[in-house]
């Protein structure tokens, strides 16, 4: 039961950490600078702030729960000594802590500058690319010593931001293509606008998620194949491929396909068909998306090493 409490609480996190960032970088390289203001293409203040408060208190109950896994105590008055440890006298309580800040910082910025919302999504990406990346420390990098953790870590982190920009700018569109909002051609533009820039965006985001998730098997698994895929690390991580590659085919059809469909249509007036099609297709890649993030929150609980000495 505390090991499905456990995976359950690092999905929300990681879930909630790369929406913060995910979303706020969408905001910078597909809005203009009018279309930043909260509400106008996206209710940003919401989103951000409302992020940033959940990955605090998801923050909190996960370092309850670590100190709980670690001591073995229940009570709070008991576990409080083996938190205040963690939290000072160790890397994940480091990481965490500068967590908190990032949060409370990105939070804070978005709800009083309301100026110049451009620099708001600066800071709030910024933030939650910080917050993001203290969660490789209680990933399987952390396991690792020298130069190797160094590297790992960075892997870790570039993939996870990668993920991140992917799943906030599909959760972005989904937003963008509610049937609600699509009543006039305006917003229609804006949409097949938003599409158009993220495609370039995309590509690398695609091309950072190949190569580092290969990385990461290596720094993981090694260059080991056969005794992997039988154990349920390896079950895991080929759904978890498998998903990837379909949300690869859902990318080139809006980009080839949909994304196209949609310009065109605008121009003969007739955009309604191509615009349901397009948000169909990215809610099914969101679907996909949330998957892998649930899979990532899983295999972070296995170790592969473990798996194949027991058999």
């Amino acid at each position: 039961m505390s090991d499905l409490v456990s995976i359950a609480l690092r999905f929300g996190l990681y879930v909630d950490l790369m929406l913060l960032f995910g979303l706020a970088l969408f905001g910078l390289y597909s809005l203009k600078e009018r279309e930043r203001v909260s509400g106008v293409a996206l209710p940003y203040r919401s989103m951000v702030a409302g992020t940033a408060v959940l990955g605090v208190l998801l923050s909190a109950a996960s370092m309850v729960m670590m100190a709980s896994a670690m001591s073995g105590e229940s009570d709070f008055a008991e576990l409080r000594p083996h938190i205040e440890m963690m939290v000072f006298e160790t890397d994940v309580g480091l990481a965490w802590v500068v967590r908190i800040i990032a949060l409370v910082f990105a939070s804070l910025t978005v709800i009083l500058n309301q100026r110049a919302p451009g620099f708001s999504l600066l800071i709030a990406s910024f933030a939650g690319a910080i917050a993001l990346a203290s969660l490789a420390w209680s990933g399987h990098g952390a396991m690792d010593e020298g130069d190797r953790r160094f590297w790992h870590f960075i892997t870790d982190i570039s993939h996870l931001l990668a993920s991140a920009a992917w799943l906030g700018a599909l959760v972005a569109l989904a937003l963008m293509a509610k049937i609600n909002d699509l009543q006039t051609e305006e917003r229609i533009k804006l949409l097949a606008r938003a599409v158009s820039r993220f495609e370039w965006v995309g590509a690398v985001i695609v091309l950072v998620i190949t190569v580092t998730g290969i990385v990461n098997y290596l720094f993981i698994v090694g260059p080991k194949l056969d005794d992997v895929l039988l154990s349920t690390y390896g079950i895991l991580l080929s759904i978890k491929i498998a998903l990837f590659a379909g949300m690869l085919v859902l990318a080139a059809l809006n980009r080839f396909h949909l994304g196209p469909l949609l310009e065109r249509s605008l121009r003969d007036k007739q955009y309604r068909v191509a615009a349901n099609a397009l948000r169909r297709s990215v809610v099914v890649e969101l679907v996909a998306a949330v998957l892998i993030v649930g899979l990532v929150a899983w295999l972070g609980t296995l170790s592969p090493e473990m798996e194949m000495s027991a058999e």
